[in-house]
């Protein structure tokens, strides 16, 4: 304990994976939501979108929503989670990452798995504000690493910070980019790396004395992507130094508020160390739920409300 029984049963067509993953990311309905967008100003001079959604009546919980990598605030399955909390008289506060919003940021670094930094800001901010008694942190993919690192490498965190949840989690990067580079996803990878190839193009425009055409020519994989850029950009001395140092496996034995990590067993983008049973075993604030069927952030019910929405609510709302 607390290892968790999954109560999903995916419909038929969703117990591929595959098809899980990507209906879910491209064919899924836009849920409808209304969202209020906010500027943050940042510490070293650059800024942060956030958008707000608000419960129906005055709230006194919020809940800080982390897409993935190269999402956003508006992507499918950050608007469906907040819908389902809004319903539930949550307000929620969906995070974009620097360079995310639609409008390039300042600065030559941008995001990364493991900058917790930009969510800490988010988090006083919202304190700031002195309306909520309650705060929870919902992350997807790399926002459920970056959350969980946050969670694990502080040694105090707000009061008003109760719980968290994690979505399809990679919670060891270089062993997802070991599975991302596997022939069966090659869709995937190459779907992220021409957004990151188109990211760093507008970059270059901002920086054209640190990104050159050669060095984009020189960008053929995921992997070539960390070690000529996100890496130096953040401090690292390659890739393998910020997949390392930034992995929440090694941070899950720290983290002291309750966590729920739902990974799907099918999930391909996931490696073998994404499912923590001997952590969940020994650390009673980590509840480790793995279905069998759910892909990668996937897990359909119906088009109107995802298990994964209503399991994360239902977490959040336990006692």
């Amino acid at each position: 304990m607390p290892l968790v029984k999954s109560s999903y049963i995916a419909p038929r067509l969703f117990r591929n994976g595959h098809f899980s993953t990507i209906y879910s990311a491209k064919l899924r309905p836009s849920p409808t939501l209304v969202q209020q967008r906010e500027r943050i100003d940042l510490p070293d001079g650059d800024f942060l979108d956030i958008d707000w959604s608000y419960a129906s009546s005055t709230a006194s919980k919020v809940a800080v929503l982390l897409h993935g990598l190269e999402g956003n605030a508006q992507r499918t399955y950050m608007k469906g989670q907040a819908r389902m909390l809004v319903k539930h008289q949550w307000d929620v506060v969906a995070m974009n990452y620097r360079g995310c919003s639609g409008e390039p940021n300042l600065l030559y670094p941008s995001y990364n798995a493991g900058t917790t930094q930009d969510l800490h800001v988010i988090l006083q901010h919202i304190l700031a504000l002195d309306r909520y008694d309650e705060i929870a942190l919902i992350g997807f993919s790399l926002g459920g690493n970056l959350m969980l690192k946050y969670l694990g490498e502080r040694d105090t965190l707000p009061k008003q910070l109760k719980k968290g949840v994690a979505i399809s989690t990679p919670l060891s990067l270089e062993g997802s980019l070991e599975s991302l580079s596997q022939f069966y996803n090659w869709v995937y990878r190459t779907s992220f790396l021409y957004n990151l190839k188109k990211k760093y193009k507008t970059k270059m425009l901002q920086f054209p004395e640190r990104m050159t055409s050669s060095e984009l020519k020189k960008i053929k994989s995921l992997l070539d992507f960390d070690n000529l850029y996100t890496a130096p950009a953040h401090g690292f001395e390659d890739a393998y130094e910020y997949y390392q140092k930034n992995s929440s496996l090694q941070f899950l034995p720290k983290i002291t508020i309750p966590v729920l990590l739902l990974n799907a067993k099918n999930d391909t983008f996931l490696s073998p160390d994404c499912y923590p049973t001997a952590i969940a075993n020994n650390n009673g604030n980590i509840y480790l739920e793995s279905p069998e069927h759910g892909g990668h952030v996937g897990f359909h019910q119906t088009n109107d409300a995802y298990y994964s929405e209503n399991r994360a609510l239902q977490f959040l709302q336990e006692n």
